[in-house]
């Protein structure tokens, strides 16, 4: 090891031995909250779009085949699901289960108010997803009995907008474009919130045999069939194919039949959702160059002090890009520093929100009634990595400020 080196070693011994500066202070603090707000509008945003799309598709699956005449009215025309539609639609690939159900539109009406409600007929196969753990009153209706009852399951904020409770009966009234309104009776077997009021507000779930009774169809008779397949990204590419199959199929039952992924079903909230990967590059952009300014700063700061000193290295020799290193491993461990601050404050606040979900949210304007957080460890690897990298490089640029510094001036009065 030549003299400049063991030099240059035993004033960075001595530097890392002081207490930090002001400005190295606030480099550190400024990378500290910067990484915070990366990681927390990223856990945001990615648990955002987690959570959104996985309710979404507990609440419409994956895939909706229907009659194309049914897709935006109340009152849908039967599709048939005999065995031939039955075949083909778990012959596509990545079909996982399938669930038939029929809806009809009508008024809940109670002694204290009245409501337009979408009256939603399924079969067992509610209960064998993740819906049976949105029931926080009473318990699911009895789909999968071989007597047809009349249970229903209401949301929340109905049953909070008509003062229902488990155990009442409601009056519900159908009106028909030809025929005279007909009056039926359910009782109110359980009370249902999925976080989205905005999306079940209105929703009744019923035995799938009240809602073909009260339409006038056959047991084969169902509005349409909610289709999982193996994962959301799928769906788009599972409902093309459906399509195709079913418009080149030769039956007559399948020729008014369409598969609508739930990307395709709700447009604006998938968009919405797309444009908050905007707002994480925006964001993460912006801490980046807030901390790379205050570390820049500090980095200069640190260079002007230690001008004598490199000005000694550079007259025993050491070349300008090894001098240039020196100030970047200082930096580095001034970022690392503020990074571990930020990890420690931002993963530490993500997990208080996921344990007690102490920040809320109006469910109207955003879909969900709690702040969701989602961070993986690859995320939050990659995130580190990245902002650790991008500083580094960055850093590159003000160094050559070392460049400039002659030897025979700096040393000249020593």
């Amino acid at each position: 090891m030549n003299l400049s080196f063991f030099i240059a070693r035993r004033m960075a011994r001595r530097s890392s031995g002081e207490k930090p500066g002001v400005m190295e202070r606030i480099a550190v603090v400024s990378v500290a909250l910067s990484l915070t707000v990366m990681i927390l509008s990223l856990a945001v945003i990615l648990g955002f779009k987690r959570d959104v799309a996985h309710n979404m598709s507990v609440m419409s699956a994956h895939v909706t085949l229907t009659d194309v005449r049914s897709i935006h009215a109340l009152d849908s025309e039967p599709v048939v699901l005999d065995a031939h539609l039955d075949s083909l639609i778990r012959s596509t690939e990545g079909f996982v289960r399938l669930a038939p159900y029929a809806v009809k539109g009508g008024i809940v009406r109670t002694r204290d108010a009245v409501e337009g409600v979408l009256l939603k007929g399924v079969g067992p196969s509610l209960a064998e997803g993740e819906f049976p753990r949105w029931v926080v009153e009473g318990q699911m209706p009895r789909v999968a009995d071989s007597v047809r009852t009349k249970d229903i399951l209401v949301s929340r904020m109905l049953a909070d907008r008509l003062l229902l409770k488990v155990g009442d009966k409601v009056e519900m009234l159908f009106v028909e474009s030809d025929a005279a309104p007909h009056r039926d009776r359910f009782k109110v077997s359980g009370i249902y919130s999925s976080g989205m009021d905005e999306m079940d507000r209105a929703v009744v779930f019923t035995d799938i045999r009240n809602v073909q009774r009260l339409s006038g169809w056959t047991k084969e008779q169902v509005t349409g069939c909610e289709i999982h397949t193996r994962s959301l990204s799928q769906a788009d590419a599972f409902a093309r194919e459906l399509n195709d199959r079913l418009l080149h199929d030769p039956g007559d039952a399948t020729t008014n039949c369409m598969a609508v992924s739930v990307g395709e079903q709700y447009p604006n909230i998938f968009d919405w959702l797309k444009a908050h990967d905007v707002n994480a590059a925006v964001i993460i952009v912006i801490m980046l160059v807030v901390a790379f300014f205050n570390i820049t700063t500090a980095l200069l700061i640190l260079v002007l002090e230690r001008t004598r000193m490199i000005g000694l290295l550079k007259s025993l020799g050491m070349p300008n890009g090894d001098v240039r290193r020196i100030f970047l491993y200082r930096a580095s461990f001034i970022a690392l520093r503020g990074m571990m601050w930020g990890n420690g404050v931002g993963v530490g606040l993500c997990v208080v929100q996921s344990l007690t979900g102490w920040l809320r949210l109006d469910s109207e304007g955003y879909l969900l009634s709690v702040v969701p957080v989602s961070l993986d460890v690859p995320v939050l690897v990659l995130l580190n990595g990245g902002v650790l990298l991008a500083i580094v490089l960055l850093l590159t640029i003000p160094t050559y400020i070392i460049s400039t510094v002659k030897p025979d001036e700096t040393i000249r009065y020593e």
